[in-house]
């Protein structure tokens, strides 16, 4: 879908591979977070209007989170995060921090 023809419904516009996953229920961000420790990834969180995801950087929530091995405060995060910005996507990212 071309952006400059975007006409306002969010719902309809697929941008990516992940854009055509149904929203993520809290098991299943749980099991991501969990996958995040397991490779021994840094967890990040980023957040953005839903509007303006496509045209520019996504706001990162706090600093990664660094050597974070604890599931339960990935999650409390993600929840702070969603809190303060109700109506923004919110992404949790895990960085490789050898590559």
């Amino acid at each position: 879908m071309d952006i400059r023809n975007y006409d306002g419904n969010f719902a309809k516009r697929k941008l990516g591979t992940f854009s055509y996953l149904p929203e993520m229920d809290g098991e299943r961000r749980q099991q991501l977070a969990a996958y995040i420790v397991s490779q021994g990834w840094d967890p990040a969180i980023e957040h953005m209007e839903p509007e303006r995801s496509p045209d520019v950087y996504w706001y990162m929530w706090k600093l990664p989170m660094f050597g974070e091995s604890q599931v339960e405060r990935i999650m409390e995060e993600l929840e702070a995060c969603r809190r303060e910005f109700p109506g923004h996507l919110i992404r949790l990212l895990g960085y490789d921090n050898l590559r």
